[in-house]
């Protein structure tokens, strides 16, 4: 990763129906991509396509965010699903976003698994490999999200698919550079100056202090705020700010630094 520029990315489009989650429209004026909820484990075609619009609107580039299908769970719970139904969910996820994408009048940037699917194939090979082979059936060169040197970062490679490595700045980190990607609430205070100050750690420095203490480096082309955090709208915005005040040049991977020229404000 370049000290000089660093994407910023937002699972969002996650509401469903009557029910809504995240503070989408304070994400995307801060983003500069965001993982769309392909109606799994969240979000549903309505949602689909607002939000599509709105990234459209703010320049935004936008990638799926498939999940299992688990609605119940929002789709952070463990499912023992064969990998070749894991394939097959992750390419008709994929494929169901798309056809709003190009009613958008945009294109598919990348694919970033969602929740416990994401957790599963930082481990499981025949999962990681599942999800790297729907994303090349779907499309040759789609870029994936992921952590270095995890097994889904082994299996994008495997498939001849560019994989970014993923920082999460709202969710602290292990000594060993693991993530504490559920339960951490009672460990962790996402407050904006401390996501913000983690973010730009990331991005400058390639280390951030671990939730034991000592520095742990990180490699990061992309820096996650999950838009359901409690108080994303304030994080998004403070994130934005605060790589821009590093001279940190916000971009997705492979497009030109995102200037945002609707957001309003910082």
């Amino acid at each position: 990763m370049s000290a000089a520029q660093v994407d910023f990315n937002s699972d969002l489009g996650e509401s469903f129906g009557l029910w809504e989650r995240g503070a989408d429209e304070a994400m995307l004026r801060s983003v500069s991509s965001a993982n769309v909820a392909c109606g799994f484990h969240a979000g549903d075609p309505s949602v689909m396509r607002r939000t599509l619009e709105s990234a459209k609107q703010f320049g935004v580039a936008v990638g799926a965010h498939p999940g299992y299908p688990d609605l119940l769970g929002f789709g952070r719970r463990a499912m023992a699903v064969s990998p070749s139904d894991v394939r097959d969910y992750v390419l008709f996820q994929v494929a169901g976003l798309d056809g709003f994408v190009r009613a958008a009048g945009l294109e598919l940037h990348h694919v970033k698994p969602h929740g416990a699917l994401y957790m599963a194939a930082l481990e499981d090979r025949p999962v990681a490999d599942a999800i790297a082979e729907a994303v090349a059936e779907f499309r040759e060169g789609l870029a994936v999200y992921t952590i270095a040197g995890s097994e889904m970062w082994d299996a994008a490679a495997r498939a001849g698919l560019p994989a970014f490595a993923e920082f999460f700045a709202d969710r602290p980190l292990r000594k060993d550079g693991s993530v504490l990607m559920f339960g951490w609430n009672e460990v962790f205070d996402p407050e904006p100056d401390v996501v913000a100050e983690r973010a730009v750690a990331v991005a400058t420095s390639g280390s951030v202090t671990s939730l034991e203490g000592p520095l742990v480096d990180v490699a990061a082309d992309t820096i996650c705020v999950h838009s359901d955090t409690p108080g994303a709208e304030f994080l998004g915005p403070a994130v934005r700010k605060a790589l821009e005040s590093a001279n940190v040049r916000v971009a997705a991977p492979g497009r030109g630094a995102s200037t945002h020229p609707n957001r309003k404000g910082n």
